[in-house]
């Protein structure tokens, strides 16, 4: 196993003007990323592409995402490989083995082992049918009566970004910050692959003995995919936010669920897609009218779907508007138009 970057030689390229191009060799930063086997009580189970660090709670996440552990005394033990010493066939490298090993009497059930290569884009690869992508979740998340400020959630990206030290060195990972609903960062985790950050946050929290996770918001620096709105149910997240946007099927699953769905949280606007209530000092605004209504819930906000800072433009300094894609509010009659264009 090696650290979480690794240095290699590149051509930089630069454009300075009329003189044409040029190049120049130097030294740069990646961010790792290598495969580890989890494997259970001998069995192997998933291969995942990661950024090395961290891999007991990543693993300890995986196993509470998949609905097979819910607190740390389902564990016996989780046994990172050294390399030195191997007892797993056809294994050459070190540290690249998370071998656990659950409490007497808890087994996994036959559909946990994935079929191939999980890869640090996709964390339900290798799923074997559709059914297998839903787990029943472990908590309650309609008995969690949390309130979040809009403000406090709009500045949560900038304390995340902070937090990102091997991102500030190479520019290519995906993060994950656990909050209490005050704002205060508890855990914040960094991979190649953002379901892996997640998984690694979840870990952490089993592992401290914080299951499940009442009261907190976890914000996830990408999209709000399916696979993440089921790892915050299952570990008890009422607010999941995102910096872009979410899937369709993450927010039908979210509003199964009770889980309060943000996206698009950049500067001081958001989207909240389900989960509203949970929301403090939001004064509803008039409906709009009839012949601007759209799907809120099926519509962009804007076509291009890379562009992230739609309405950062909108609003004085110091608001922070909000749009509820599941009820009737909207921040102005201006956005109501954007929606209907």
């Amino acid at each position: 196993m090696t650290g979480r970057t690794v240095r290699r030689r590149v051509l930089r390229i630069s454009l300075p003007g009329q003189a044409g191009p040029q190049a120049a060799s130097r030294g740069d930063l990646l961010a790792a990323e290598e495969p580890l086997g989890i494997r259970v009580g001998g069995q192997a189970v998933t291969l995942t592409m990661r950024t090395p660090g961290d891999d007991i709670d990543l693993t300890a996440g995986f196993l509470v995402s998949e609905g097979v552990i819910r607190s740390a005394a389902d564990i016996r033990q989780i046994k990172i490989c050294s390399g030195a010493r191997c007892d797993h066939d056809a294994h050459e490298g070190a540290g690249n083995i998370a071998d656990v090993q659950l409490r007497p009497g808890l087994e996994t059930a036959p559909a946990l082992r994935r079929n191939f290569l999980t890869t640090s884009a996709c964390g339900v690869c290798g799923k074997t049918s559709i059914d297998d992508l839903s787990v029943l979740p472990n908590f309650d998340l309609s008995a969690d009566h949390t309130r979040v400020a809009p403000a406090v959630l709009a500045g949560l990206p900038d304390v995340l970004r902070a937090a990102q030290r091997v991102f500030d060195r190479t520019g290519g990972l995906h993060a994950a910050g656990l909050f209490t609903a005050g704002g205060e960062l508890l855990a914040a985790r960094e991979d190649v692959g953002r379901h892996n950050a997640v998984d690694k946050v979840v870990g952490w929290a089993l592992r401290a003995g914080r299951l499940p996770l009442s009261g907190c918001v976890l914000l996830v620096s990408g999209r709000a995919s399916f696979e993440l709105v089921q790892k915050a149910v299952l570990a008890g997240i009422p607010v999941l936010a995102a910096v872009s946007a979410p899937s369709s099927l993450a927010a039908e699953l979210a509003q199964e669920a009770g889980l309060t769905l943000i996206g698009f949280l950049r500067g001081s606007s958001m989207n909240v897609y389900t989960g509203a209530q949970r929301l403090e000092r939001v004064v509803e605004q008039p409906p709009a009218a009839p012949d601007s209504e759209v799907g809120l819930g099926e519509q962009r906000v804007d076509d291009d779907p890379d562009h992230q800072d739609h309405d950062d433009d909108r609003g004085s300094a110091g608001e922070v508007e909000v749009l509820l894609v599941d009820g009737e509010l909207l921040p102005d009659r201006e956005l109501a138009d954007d929606l209907h264009d």
